[in-house]
């Protein structure tokens, strides 16, 4: 796998440009490397050489608080992308701005940007999908339970083709919540193995070799200094290459 790109990085954040095929949290079922475990190596680490670490984190022999113990448990990860989208990701680096963080993701005061290519043309250039997303066994649906509301908003760039760039914001955090929502929209992702039909799938991966869904740019407030900072990442040139 390729390193991480390292977009911003001061005391207290670090902001990267996550590859496609990367797995943000360890899991027992995750046997390649996580976005968690290169953090905790490459940032958080004692041991590591680097030098902007802001203070030596060694635990041993610490009491530790709440806080504390969710902060090391998380690896200072406080919102995912899956495994097959690429993009902007910001990680906490120590467990006040991971806590800072984590309440501007739950309270939906970060703004998160996707691009994404979807199937066919829509009859309009922009509207909101408003509808819940429930876990049904391993896949996610489109469902009635309001508690699981998930909003998604959508703009159309460009068609490409029989398909169509979009530009995605999602207010809420669902998982797989703007891939179940372009689908249920009858727009699934170009190369989504999960929810286009397996057909479909394998007739993308001939012009698109994986999911074509990008997190383009993350606004947020720094956890100490309140500064609101826009991070963007550029469209990997996999993706690039399927446009033209």
């Amino acid at each position: 796998m390729n390193d991480i790109k390292v977009i911003y990085e001061d005391e207290w954040i670090c902001v990267i440009d996550k590859p496609a095929g990367w797995v943000v949290n360890r899991a027992q079922s995750v046997k390649d490397k996580t976005i968690q475990d290169w953090f905790s190596d490459k940032i958080l680490n004692p041991k590591s050489e680097n030098p902007n670490k802001s203070q030596n984190l060694n635990t041993k022999n610490l009491e530790l608080s709440t806080l504390d113990l969710e902060f090391w448990s998380k690896g200072g990860v406080v919102h995912r992308l899956d495994k097959d989208t690429s993009g902007v990701m910001v990680l906490a680096k120590t467990p006040q701005a991971y806590e800072k963080l984590k309440q501007q993701f739950l309270q939906r005061q970060t703004v998160k940007k996707y691009v994404a290519l979807v199937h066919g043309e829509f009859k309009e250039n922009e509207g909101i999908i408003n509808t819940p997303v429930e876990r049904i066994g391993k896949k996610f649906y489109v469902g009635k339970d309001l508690s699981r509301t998930a909003i998604t908003e959508w703009k159309a760039i460009k068609t490409v083709g029989e398909n169509t760039l979009v530009e995605l914001t999602p207010h809420t955090g669902r998982t797989h919540q703007l891939r179940v929502h372009m689908r249920h929209l009858g727009h699934p992702i170009v190369s989504d193995p999960i929810y286009g039909d397996r057909k479909t799938w394998m007739n993308d991966l001939q012009i698109c070799p994986r999911l074509f869904l990008h997190a383009k740019s993350l606004e947020i407030s720094h956890p100490v200094t309140g500064e609101k900072m826009t991070f963007e990442s550029r469209l990997p040139e996999e993706l690039e290459k399927v446009l033209h």
